[in-house]
């Protein structure tokens, strides 16, 4: 059989190709005559993929507690794969740097819109059974949502909300060890009756705050927020571009914290004082968006529109936006 003309020119392309690196072309010829067809299951590992539900109790609907939270830490690896190639790219113009923010957008919005999975996929008394098998663990422990965060926007604005008052944008990297210590998130994980830190909070310190810490630092100067200050001014203020820094903002801040606090408020809301009798953390202040304000993006909006941060409205403003 005579061989096609173009097949031809790519054998000679791939065996100057391997000849610059010092290879012979026969070899590699030679193993993929041998190697046997790829297979969706093969590619994916789904074999593997399948086999990483392990439930500690009986009750059946703690796998579909595994499996969403699973589901949602790959969707957060997606988000900084993204937040990798902004930070990554050189000469970053606008429309790359739109496009991998709508990216991110879908994620969490594919993210928000399916937590009815964990709202109303699960009986009540199934679950309030189950979890207490996992003490201390919990969804707060999740390294890759805090990492999200330190990619999106300058440290300082991580800060409570009652200390951001001490640092501005002007800060140093070496300041962020000690911004770290005043972290908004850990005012999360304190105890309602004693105001001490949780185990969970202890355990996640100890696993994960080195990395995180040298993570805000390696992010010092190349987060989303400084890539946007980079481009051109009139490409700042591209309608595109800001409608997508308000959705992630919203997406982030505000939507996927009040889909946590509904389903808090639907299986954990009990009397206070039953809850600090339990060294239950403050979560009712924790998870509103109102409380903390915690915005990313603070140029992209009105005094008017952070005063009422959280509130019901400001989500309605961005799907006009997207109209």
């Amino acid at each position: 059989m005579e061989l096609n003309p173009d097949i031809i020119d790519k054998v000679k392309q791939l065996q100057a190709k391997y000849a610059a690196m010092g290879q012979d072309l026969e070899s590699y010829l030679d193993g993929l005559l041998y190697a046997d067809y790829l297979t969706y299951w093969e590619y994916i590992k789904l074999d593997t993929l399948l086999s990483l539900q392990s439930p500690i109790t009986p009750f059946p609907d703690e796998e579909i507690f595994i499996m969403y939270h699973q589901i949602t830490e790959l969707y957060f690896k997606l988000t900084l794969h993204e937040f990798e190639q902004i930070a990554s790219r050189e000469n970053l113009d606008k429309a790359f740097l739109v496009a991998r923010v709508q990216r991110i957008n879908r994620y969490f919005e594919a993210l928000t819109k399916s937590f009815d999975i964990m709202v109303d996929g699960m009986e009540r008394e199934q679950f309030l059974k189950f979890r207490m098998s996992l003490l201390p663990a919990s969804g707060f422990q999740s390294a890759q949502y805090r990492m999200i965060e330190i990619w999106s926007t300058s440290f300082d604005r991580l800060v409570a909300k009652d200390e951001r008052h001490r640092y501005n944008a002007d800060f140093k990297a070496e300041n962020i060890a000690q911004m770290y210590e005043h972290i908004y998130w850990k005012r999360g994980a304190t105890e309602l009756q004693s105001g001490e830190k949780t185990l969970t909070l202890k355990q996640f310190e100890i696993k994960y705050s080195k990395d995180l810490i040298e993570l805000a630092e390696r992010a010092y100067g190349n987060t989303l927020i400084d890539q946007v200050c980079r481009l051109p001014e009139a490409d700042q203020q591209d309608p595109a571009l800001i409608e997508g820094l308000k959705w992630l903002d919203t997406n982030v801040n505000v939507n996927w914290p009040l889909a946590h606090y509904k389903s808090a408020v639907r299986y954990l809301q009990r009397a206070p004082e039953d809850i600090a009798a339990t060294g239950g953390t403050n979560w009712q202040k924790y998870l509103p968006p109102r409380f903390q304000k915690r915005i990313f993006f603070e140029e992209v909006w009105s005094a008017e529109e952070i005063d009422n941060w959280g509130r019901g409205w400001v989500e309605s403003v961005i799907v006009n936006l997207k109209k």
